[in-house]
This record gives structure tokens, C-alpha cells and sequence, in this order.
């Protein structure tokens, strides 16, 4: 998966800002467990990227806050044997982190009033239910 990270229509990540390092893998694997370096860990400098605009930037470090260190996005990938699909992993979760941070806010709820049937609705079963638990009682009012 060489070349730009796709985020979302507008927003790709060049591949010059991502810087990848690599070690190896816990886990099974079999012979060349201890020689492979098959995990991947995916460095996305979001402070000092040209990909993302201000507002979107903005957006990013206070939604990712939690996650940066220095500023810097650390994704890993173990879960697959081979580096290459590691890589393709840690691709694939940077793009979809970003598009969940640079996502527009949800639209503001505006309120609304109960209309004056399901008032009445509820208000009526209400009087029901109480009606039902006055007759089971041993001594009623």
C-alpha cells in the first residue's frame, strides 16, 4: 500500500510525513520469529503536517489529545505475521483515527415539546397502573 494515506474525499496523507518503525513481534510465528521484524509502528507528526488544513488540524489535537505524544500519532500493528501486512493495517487504522477526528461535529439536537396526546397517553397510563396496584392491596383506601 505504497504512496498517500487516503483519510476521507478531500484529506490524504503524503507518504514523506509518516515515518514507520519497525521491531520484532511477540507472539507465535514459528522459525523466523526471532529474527523477523514483522511489527510496525506508524509515526504521524499532526502538529507539524501540511495535509491537514487549520481547522481540521485544530480539530485533530483536541479530539486525539489523549494519544499524542509531542504532537506525534503512534499506531502499531502486531497482529498479522508478515511486515507487509502489518503495514497495511497500520495504514488503514491511521486513516480511519483521522477521519473519526477530523469529522465534522454532529448537528446540535434541537428540542422539542411533547405533544399534548402523548401527555395525555402517558398520564392516563400511569392512572391505569396505579389503579391496578390499589386493587391488588390487601386493605384498599
Amino acid at each position: 500500500m505504497a504512496g498517500p494515506v487516503r483519510v476521507s474525499a478531500r484529506v490524504s496523507i503524503p507518504e514523506a510525513e509518516l515515518t514507520w518503525r519497525f521491531s520484532r513481534s511477540s507472539g507465535p510465528g514459528g522459525q523466523s520469529v526471532n529474527t523477523s521484524d514483522s511489527r510496525v509502528e506508524l509515526l504521524f507528526d499532526v502538529v507539524a503536517t501540511t495535509a491537514l488544513g487549520p481547522t481540521l488540524k485544530a480539530r485533530a489535537l483536541d479530539r486525539l489529545a489523549g494519544r499524542l505524544v509531542d504532537g506525534v500519532l503512534v499506531i502499531s500493528a502486531s497482529e498479522h505475521r508478515s511486515q507487509l501486512r502489518n503495514r497495511d493495517a497500520a495504514q488503514k487504522r491511521l486513516a480511519e483515527t483521522l477521519a473519526q477526528a477530523v469529522a465534522a461535529p454532529p448537528k446540535a439536537r434541537r428540542p422539542t415539546k411533547a405533544t399534548k396526546g402523548s401527555v395525555e397517553r402517558r398520564i392516563s397510563a400511569k392512572k391505569r397502573r396505579g389503579q391496578t396496584k390499589r386493587l391488588r392491596r390487601s386493605d384498599p383506601d
